[in-house]
């Protein structure tokens, strides 16, 4: 296997070709002049690309093609008429992988088995609950079912309820679902238990990732931590474990907290993209930061911590008011009010409101997708660092798809070395910046074997 620095050399675009103003990559087709692109093509493009693109390459066209064809049917309209991307299109994943062969385990509060993990065919191997007993399974729906369901589909849901359009990076990979926790607070000590329990199970279910979005009880020396000294065994025994580096940038002291301070985990923090493709728009998410309280840098990396696309937990209030939302808002002027006067107790600002002139009730329609982030009847926008950690545990499982050989210490150092920095932004808030799914899958198939 070749050093890493040897193959980032080779793992970029061949110099001399062109590249694509809109992507940045290697334009082997050449390039379309952008005016001569359909109207609508060019808006959508226009709209997430950096200003004054004269030229596009062959590629973002197709993406552009796919997704406004998407768009016409799984749309919400945010900020003055730009349109909601997926998160797989925003990152320029590499789509040649997807995790197959792949299995990512989950440490959470709760899960569901969401139908973008479970059709055509079911790719969850294993649901495990360290809690006791009668606090939930996975077919029934209980307050802490949302956030895992959430967590676990934003890294590995195939987008089976939106045509495949809102999917995670990694749609081919299976998962192993470990329920630590009845609601609210997760304790450290169950974390724990949770990846011991992935530890002793990880040869039988082929786990190489584990995603931890929670965060431990207080500041402690990974020395002294129990919960941290289990990371680093986890990681020693091949595990790569990625931990969301928590949202409290905001407060005073920041506090990084295990897991996430284990000098051997990959933290994660948050970007804000603002939903778009033109990197100049790029800022950051209040996510924690470090020093630790062992003067390590945390968080190593940032992914994408607002704007995320994330399913609906089924068969809630929150389910039957996006039902609504999205419905109204695709009616016609004759709809509207026979819809409002059907769904009478979903949302009482909305009954109130139907005899309303139409324009102000469509008004008020977009104010409550908006307010309530909907996408459509399935999908909402989330935020927080619990949902951009399994956007690199996503991104790791395609890395290890490419090169299955690669360690826990040689998959930090891809995602590190092709980070790309958010230019006046301090270093200790980014760490090596923001995670780039396609260069870390070039590179990691850069350092497989020849014969492999």
């Amino acid at each position: 296997m070749i050093p890493v620095e040897q193959a980032a050399q080779h793992a970029n675009v061949p110099a001399g070709r062109p590249a694509c103003p809109v992507c940045g990559r290697e334009a082997a087709e050449g390039l379309a002049p952008f005016e001569q692109l359909p109207d609508e093509l060019r808006r959508l493009i226009a709209a997430n690309a950096p200003a004054g693109v004269a030229s596009v390459c062959a590629r973002c066209v197709r993406l552009f093609e796919r997704a406004h064809a998407q768009m016409e049917k799984y749309a919400a309209v945010f900020e003055q008429g730009r349109y909601v991307l997926p998160t797989w299109l925003r990152l320029g994943a590499d789509e040649r992988f997807t995790g197959r062969g792949v299995t990512i385990a989950f440490l959470d509060s709760g899960f569901y088995q969401h139908p973008d993990l479970t059709t055509p065919e079911s790719r969850i191997l294993a649901y495990h609950n360290v809690v006791p007993k009668g606090t939930g399974t996975l077919e029934s729906v209980d307050p802490a079912s949302w956030h895992g369901m959430m967590t676990s589909v934003v890294a590995a849901g195939n987008g089976a309820l939106s045509g495949g359009f809102f999917r995670g990076l990694a749609p081919d990979c299976s998962v192993v679902l470990v329920k630590v926790s009845k609601s609210g607070h997760i304790p450290e000590r169950n974390i724990e238990r949770g990846l011991k329990w992935v530890m002793e199970n990880r040869e039988r279910y082929h786990v190489r990732v584990v995603n931890i979005s929670a965060g431990g009880d207080r500041e402690q020396s990974y020395l002294d931590n129990s919960l941290c000294q289990t990371v680093e065994r986890a990681v020693r025994a091949g595990l790569v474990v990625v931990c969301a580096v928590g949202n409290a940038g905001w407060e005073p002291g920041h506090p990084v907290l295990p897991p996430a301070s284990s000098p051997s985990s990959i933290a994660v923090g948050g970007l804000d993209d603002h939903n778009s493709l033109d990197p100049a728009r790029r800022s950051l998410y209040r996510s924690s930061y470090g020093p630790t309280f062992d003067s390590l840098q945390k968080p190593e990396v940032i992914a994408p911590g607002i704007w995320v696309p994330a399913p609906i937990l089924p068969h809630t209030p929150t389910a039957a008011e996006a039902e609504l939302y999205a419905r109204l808002d695709r009616a016609t002027d004759e709809e509207l009010r026979p819809l409002v006067e059907e769904h009478g107790g979903v949302d009482r600002d909305l009954s109130d409101a139907r005899d309303l002139p139409t324009y102000l009730l469509r008004q008020l329609i977009s104010v409550k997708l908006n307010e309530n982030d909907v996408i459509s009847e399935h999908y909402k926008f989330v935020d927080g660092t619990s949902f951009a950690a399994p956007i690199v545990s996503s991104t790791v499982a395609c890395m290890l798809e490419a090169n299955p050989g690669l360690t826990p210490q040689q998959v930090k150092r891809i995602l590190v070395d092709t980070a790309e920095r958010l230019p006046g932004v301090e270093i200790d808030r980014q760490g090596w910046g923001v995670i780039a799914p396609r260069r870390a899958v070039e590179l990691a198939l850069a350092l497989r074997p020849q014969d492999a």
